[in-house]
């Protein structure tokens, strides 16, 4: 009697446990969201890791959170996604914030600054490093909040087209550079222009501009630069690890069930690492392609490293003296630079330097 008592109770609990599953989840509600990014569709890298990102949010809410990603130039131009998501036009956005370095130089601190953090170290920074709480401070002000989106790894210096041997080589070049460096080699002479990349073909083949960056070999294959600009150059010494990042508009970010911002968080985390992933895997192969067809690989001198270093540093001192909020950045960026170079000289480097001479 007693055992039919209880088959029946726990018959009753699947029962009622088959009809609460979907009472709860018809309880989640549905969000529409939409992504603006700053990056062409054709670069499946960087512009895919924001389609990642739509992928996985949907898989982690069952269908629930939606997200829509748009290419650069499509929803809104592509230089100004953190302006529509700080606005509200759209509630997230793709982008690399020292693009907007002229609102404020301390949004450069969320990408790269010249001479700065490889891309582990950046990731460090961010997640352990006090990073994070620095620079969500800063973008609290602006009505946003921002997550690791990707990073690039090292890029490479460039395409130019002449070959540039001496800091005096650069003065006067015409270049497509993002971000704080333009600042830098406006020092060197370097007329820097700030162009979505998209654009920056058409602007080097009609010689609007003589040299350009964008971040390596996988991509710049891809947007076609070895047909305009034969010398590549590295390395990309203002980008040591180019992070993107996410940013949400924080009142949407507010309205968010609990859940739904736990799942936007994992992937963007998730999209964070495979991008880098991505351009590790791929990069080696797609320089391979571009040497075989005749692009002529090219190193910065010492002498101009030397002095793009020396700008860099005055233009840090001249910052720091009239901008309070960068300041406070960059002194503890600057401790956490100088520990991890010590500890990445007794390990990391001396094996890698190793490495690399025995494959040569």
């Amino acid at each position: 009697m007693q055992r039919r008592e209880f088959i029946k109770k726990a018959a009753a609990g699947v029962t009622a446990g088959a009809l609460a599953a979907p009472a709860i989840a018809q309880s989640s509600p549905a969000v529409s969201w939409r992504l603006a990014s700053s990056f062409p569709k054709s670069l499946d890298t960087i512009f895919g890791a924001a389609e990642m990102l739509a992928k996985r949010v949907a898989q982690l809410t069952d269908g629930k959170f939606m997200i829509r990603t748009f290419p650069g130039g499509e929803l809104v131009p592509a230089l100004q996604v953190f302006d529509a998501v700080q606005a509200g036009t759209v509630e997230i956005g793709h982008s690399a914030s020292y693009y907007y370095f002229g609102k404020d130089a301390t949004f450069a601190f969320d990408t790269a600054i010249p001479f700065g953090l490889t891309s582990r170290q950046q990731t460090a920074w961010m997640d352990q490093g006090g990073g994070r709480q620095l620079m969500r401070e800063f973008f609290h002000e602006f009505g946003v909040i921002n997550f690791m989106g990707g990073n690039t790894g090292c890029q490479m210096g460039g395409w130019f087209r002449r070959e540039v041997n001496a800091p005096q080589d650069l003065n006067g070049l015409k270049m497509r550079v993002g971000g704080f460096a333009g600042r830098v080699m406006q020092k060197l002479g370097v007329v820097p222009q700030q162009i979505a990349g998209g654009d920056i073909y058409p602007a080097l083949e009609k010689g609007t501009i003589d040299a350009a960056e964008w971040i390596g070999p996988y991509d710049d294959e891809k947007l076609g630069f070895n047909k305009v600009a034969p010398f590549y150059y590295s390395p990309g010494w203002w980008e040591a690890g180019a992070q993107l990042s996410f940013y949400v508009n924080q009142k949407e970010w507010d309205k968010l069930p609990k859940e739904y911002q736990a799942a936007l968080e994992v992937a963007t985390y998730e999209a964070h690492v495979v991008m880098q992933a991505m351009y590790d895997a791929r990069n080696p192969t797609a320089l391979a392609r571009l040497m075989k067809n005749g692009v002529k690989l090219r190193s910065f001198s010492k002498t101009i490293l030397d002095a793009c270093s020396k700008a860099a540093n005055e233009v840090f001192d001249e910052e720091s003296q009239k901008n309070p909020k960068f300041k406070k950045v960059f002194e503890q960026w600057r401790r956490f630079q100088r520990d991890q170079n010590q500890w990445y000289s007794v390990a990391e480097l001396p094996i890698q330097s190793y490495l690399v001479s025995r494959n040569r």
